[in-house]
């Protein structure tokens, strides 16, 4: 999704898609790798590069890590956007919750060394027959390219620590996460959802106070945006684009985390950034 985004925003906006550390071609986890590991290294990322303030977004189990960065770096984060993500404490844990209605996958990246025993070999039918389609709202969502590009990256060692250490962490953290989530963000925020629903927006509303919402309904096809005038403050609105031109946008991409499926940037995109173990 982001790879064809990109262009559209790039014409304003410095965009750098980031692979967080144990995704894509970052470098891969430690087993006790958690969101506060993986938003320490967007901190740190934003900082070494000159970057911030940026226009930070999440989609997924990034969401944790992100609203981590504009909690505790506000500094760092002119509006932050949230897309199909929730926070632990506040609902996300009972994703987890299969009998009633979570999903299955969660648990088993979640467990140690599961993932790979249950999916190594199977990573391709895993993306292109389980993850894409059941996670998608229209069927040509995803190419071919995008399903080699997301089989290749998934197939490599270690390739699931990024995604089983925030999953791990996303089932414990939610005394971690209400800790900082009652001084609400005061950026604003821009809550997108999907098959979701409401559940993003109704989560970050108890998180932040400038909150504006945006629903696309799997089903009919429509997209329904907020009533509340902030949403012409963020970076998805065409009147942010042109009142703040060459803003820095940092969007976390998670092409090995398959609960929330994003095509990462094409790997040779000048915009694609990964994280290198430290010395």
């Amino acid at each position: 999704m982001f790879h064809k985004l990109i262009p559209l925003l790039s014409g304003q906006h410095r965009v750098f898609a980031v692979d967080l550390r144990g995704f894509g071609d970052s470098a891969t986890a430690e087993p006790e790798h958690d969101s506060a590991t993986s938003a320490q290294d967007l901190s740190d990322l934003i900082v070494r590069l000159g970057l911030g303030p940026v226009h930070l977004t999440g989609q997924d189990i990034s969401g944790p890590t992100t609203f981590r960065v504009a909690a505790t770096h506000p500094e760092l984060v002119r509006s932050y956007g949230a897309i199909e993500t929730g926070l632990p404490g506040f609902g996300l844990e009972t994703l987890a919750d299969v009998t009633h209605g979570g999903a299955w996958h969660i648990g088993v990246l979640a467990a140690p060394e599961i993932p790979e025993m249950l999916l190594a070999g199977r990573e391709r039918a895993f993306i292109a027959e389980y993850a894409f389609p059941s996670l998608s709202a229209t069927s040509d969502a995803f190419s071919k390219n995008d399903i080699d590009e997301f089989t290749r990256s998934c197939t490599r060692p270690d390739a699931f620590t990024g995604a089983s250490g925030l999953y791990r962490s996303m089932l414990t953290e939610g005394n971690e996460i209400r800790e900082p989530a009652t001084h609400k963000l005061s950026m604003p925020v821009l809550a997108v959802g999907g098959g979701s629903g409401a559940f993003t927006s109704a989560t970050f509303r108890q998180a932040a106070t400038d909150v504006s919402a945006v629903c696309h309904s799997t089903v009919s096809g429509t997209t329904r945006p907020s009533r509340h005038p902030t949403a012409s403050r963020t970076p998805s609105s065409p009147s942010a684009r042109r009142s703040t031109p060459r803003n820095n946008i940092t969007v976390p991409l998670q092409p090995g985390s398959l609960a929330g499926i994003v095509p990462a940037a094409a790997p040779n995109h000048p915009g694609r950034l990964r994280h290198r173990a430290r010395p």
